[in-house]
């Protein structure tokens, strides 16, 4: 199963709907399941902000956000460039109220095709944390030429 949070491989932290006994009709087995104790608690946080603005404990209109972590923030950095060179492509006089559906639709998916690629190196990066002592194994591939590695290329 994926986390609901980020779509990772789930990996044991799940929620638990306590709300009915087992034996109640109304209860049935929720699959909210995560990666992370950080991805269950940001869905705990953002479920408790979804139930209060549905108790009417919170205005609708001002939810708050979960400030994003460094991580985040640096992903969201690496986005200006995809984003500088979808407005190159419309044309940086347009200003964004004019932009038609296409443009538009361009200019997210450039900047969140490229937050996500952030955020999978990011994880690609960490999933295995060096072992103190060892010096980092270089790429073994790094000067194959890129047909051995895999990798597609333009001719």
């Amino acid at each position: 199963m994926k986390c609901w949070i980020c779509s990772r491989s789930a990996r044991g932290f799940g929620h638990s709907d306590t709300r009915y006994a087992l034996t109640d009709p109304r209860h049935y087995p929720i699959d909210w399941v995560f990666c992370s104790r950080r991805c269950l608690e940001a869905f705990h946080v953002l479920y408790g902000r979804w139930r209060a603005v549905l108790a009417g404990d919170v205005d609708r209109k001002e939810v708050p956000m979960i400030d994003p972590s460094e991580i985040e923030q640096a992903a969201m950095r690496r986005c200006l460039r995809a984003f500088g060179e979808a407005g190159a492509a419309i044309g940086f006089g347009k200003p964004l109220g004019q932009y038609t559906e296409t443009e538009a639709l361009q200019v997210i998916d450039a900047i969140v095709t490229r937050y996500t690629e952030a955020m999978v190196e990011h994880h690609e990066a960490t999933k295995y944390p060096p072992v103190r002592g060892m010096v980092p194994t270089p790429d073994p591939l790094a000067n194959a030429s890129s047909d051995a590695r895999g990798e597609a290329t333009t001719r």
